[in-house]
């Protein structure tokens, strides 16, 4: 991590992902992502948001369907 990168707090983390904020604390809680402690407070770095997103990315196939013309 640079000292430059944007941290985002678990609201902010929750509005990228489109989730509640429950769903971003159990991320943090179940150590599914890294994050940052800053006193008290959880910072998550931008850039471990953006690989979450693409670890996590469904690729479509492209296998047909039987059936399907």
């Amino acid at each position: 991590m640079t000292v430059a990168e944007r941290l985002l707090t678990v609201q902010q983390v929750a509005e990228r992902l489109g989730t509640g904020v429950r769903f971003a604390r159990r991320l943090i809680e179940e150590r599914r992502i890294e994050y940052v402690k800053v006193g008290r407070h959880v910072r998550i770095p931008e850039r471990v948001i953006d690989a979450y997103v693409m670890a996590n990315t469904v690729r479509p196939t492209t296998r047909h369907l039987r059936g399907v013309a």
